[in-house]
């Protein structure tokens, strides 16, 4: 049986995609009677279906050599396009952690999104988001990766749009749409010239290829700057960073998801493309500064933000922005043990800041406060995950962070401040939005808030419990340093940046309209922060307008140039032939004398060319 369920791996990305399509009669509208809940618990049935599989399939990979399964898509003539899944122990565990967040984001999307009345439809969304995102986990084929990449675009685009009656949710899924396909665009031409180079777009053969490949270093670089221009997109990096703060006006249970596995399924394509990237020096350097700009740029723009939602997602970008660094320096357990703590911990945020949202149906952080003594577990998992995520004993984001810091203390001791100034500046945004959410005097809009109901709570309860015992999963898995080999050092300095960010959060003046303050230097730096350093303005004025007047030009060059050649021969060919009319004599002589004039200047032309 266990082999049987080995053998047939390929399914468990499959089952989300089925429950999709099972929800159809629901999702278009053919099944009425019984409203949309049936459609609903379809998806969460073919999750748990999922789960259990991949769980059984982890437990028998576990120290096991690694499994190819290869599917023949096309074979013809010297082109062969295979698709070549990977069962082994990494490959399995990254697709049950995303089967696991998937289950528990739907359980609580049953509560969230209760009361929709296209719930049937958000629930066919989801499991295709799942079975994306599954598929992308055990791909070990470029080719498939890429069209698995395209599918979680488009996932994102109909979830981020879900709400499609309000002109900022269209605005959003657009903008999320477009900016991912200039890095997929790029990332295409780069999947097009590997395949020409190699010969193969399986990993295995890509791996072996870049260990003799000899490339010339501008083929090298430009092919470099293209295999990392499609996470780059995917994990909000600069410069294609903008879009997952937008995103936020899709639901929330959605945002539980793309904070969390969304992101990292880009980081994890990054990470297998590593060794494909060492053949560019370029381009690791490039991970590293286009990291480390976006973890701290992210980190201070996150400070100056009030809708809660995207005071949370900016620090996402912050933390993928460390994976790019942990890539670029080659060290990939450093960036998967770090996607791993993630992961869990910004799904446990997410949950809690949508029973926030739903109890008060607000989302800007002045109109907050006194939310902890009315909804306890929520403010518990938001503690949790707090802590979960910074660099605080003993929780998976200290083991995970401290990793990095072993991992750059000899050879980039300057990365080492990259990931303390981050930890920092996460667990000061992180205080400060505790405080205006849950501390201070209740607001109208807090003052009759009650705890979320069980379908919210049980898989925030859930995932908190999760989280707590991450560390302990990291030891099963061998993840923790043996005690000999502990830095102390850098676990003290990890440790003190938290608590420094942690006491300046709790110290520093928050008024209700610190958002904009009355003195004029404070005020430009808040603007500053709060308009993520004016880079859409500036997006809007350098590429947006360049665009727009290449786009008049051509419309300038097609209306009075092609147009216009086109309606200068007719309108003469209408005034000559009119012309012609009332000059003709009706005599035959005379038209052949034309006719032989006409023939004898061709000829002439033709010699005298031809000469």
């Amino acid at each position: 049986m266990i082999q049987f369920l080995l053998q047939n791996s390929w399914w468990i990305p499959c089952y989300g995609v089925l429950g999709a399509l099972l929800t159809l009669p629901w999702t278009i509208g053919i099944v009425r009677r019984t409203g949309p809940r049936p459609a609903a618990y379809i998806n969460l049935l073919m999750t748990v279906l999922a789960f259990i599989h991949g769980t059984t399939v982890f437990r028998s990979t576990w120290n096991q050599p690694p499994q190819a399964l290869v599917f023949h898509w096309l074979q013809t003539a010297d082109l062969d396009l295979t698709f070549v899944l990977d069962i082994s122990a990494v490959s399995v565990g990254a697709m049950e952690l995303v089967t696991g967040l998937s289950l528990l984001a739907q359980l609580f999307a049953l509560g969230y999104m209760e009361k929709d009345w296209a719930l049937a439809r958000f629930f066919a969304l989801m499991g295709f988001f799942e079975g994306a995102m599954s598929g992308l986990a055990l791909s070990n084929s470029l080719l498939l990766t890429y069209g698995l990449l395209e599918l979680l675009t488009l996932s994102t685009y109909l979830l981020v749009g879900f709400w499609y009656a309000q002109p900022l949710v269209v605005t959003a899924a657009r903008d999320a749409f477009l900016t991912k396909r200039v890095g997929d665009i790029l990332l295409l031409m780069g999947v097009v010239a590997l395949s020409t180079l190699s010969g193969s777009l399986s990993f295995p053969d890509l791996y072996e290829w870049a260990e003799t490949a000899t490339l010339s270093p501008l083929t090298a670089t430009l092919l470099g700057l293209a295999l990392i221009a499609g996470p780059t997109g995917k994990c909000a990096q600069f410069p294609l960073h903008l879009w997952l703060d937008e995103a936020m006006e899709g639901p929330n249970p959605a945002s539980i998801l793309r904070n969390s596995v969304v992101v990292a399924c880009g980081a994890y394509v990054l990470i297998k493309l590593q060794p494909i990237l060492n053949l560019s020096p370029v381009a690791l350097t490039t991970l590293i500064v286009i990291g480390a700009m976006t973890a701290i740029g992210a980190s201070l723009v996150a400070l100056a933000q009030i809708d809660i939602k995207r005071a949370l997602s900016h620090s996402t970008s912050a933390y993928l922005g460390l994976v790019f660094v942990a890539v670029g320096t080659q060290w990939t357990g450093f960036a998967l043990m770090l996607l791993f703590a993630h992961a869990v911990t910004k799904a446990l945020m997410f949950m809690s800041v949508g029973a926030i949202i739903t109890t008060t149906q607000n989302q800007d952080l002045t109109e907050m406060g006194g939310l902890w003594s009315r909804m306890p577990v929520t403010t518990t998992a938001f503690v949790v995950a707090s802590a979960g995520l910074v660099g605080i004993l003993p929780l998976g984001g200290f083991w995970a962070l401290r990793l990095g810091m072993d991992d750059f203390w000899t050879d980039a001791p300057w990365l080492v401040g990259v990931v303390l100034v981050v930890n920092a500046l996460t667990a000061l945004n992180l205080t400060r939005v505790f405080r205006l959410v849950f501390l201070g005097a209740p607001q109208p809009k807090t003052r009759r808030a009650p705890e979320v109901g069980w379908a919210m709570a049980v898989p925030m309860v859930s995932l908190t419990i999760v989280t707590l015992l991450t560390p302990l999963m990291m030891q099963r898995l061998s993840l923790l340093p043996d005690w000999e080999y502990f830095n102390h050092t850098a676990a003290f300095l990890l440790v003190l940046s938290g608590i420094i960010g942690c006491l300046i959060g709790a110290t520093v003046y928050l008024h209700k309209a610190w958002s904009r303050s009355v003195h004029l230097p404070w005020r430009m730096l808040q603007d500053l922060l709060s308009y993520d350093f004016y880079i859409e303005r500036l997006y809007e004025i350098s590429v947006v307008n360049g665009v727009v007047l290449l786009a008049r030009f051509s419309n300038w060059c097609d209306r009075y140039i092609v147009d216009g050649m086109v309606n200068f021969l007719g309108i003469a060919s209408i005034f000559s032939g009119e012309s012609l009319k009332y000059s003709i004599t009706g005599q035959s002589q005379a038209y052949l004398l034309t006719i032989m004039v006409a023939v004898s200047l061709l000829g002439g032309v033709l010699v005298w060319f031809a000469w």
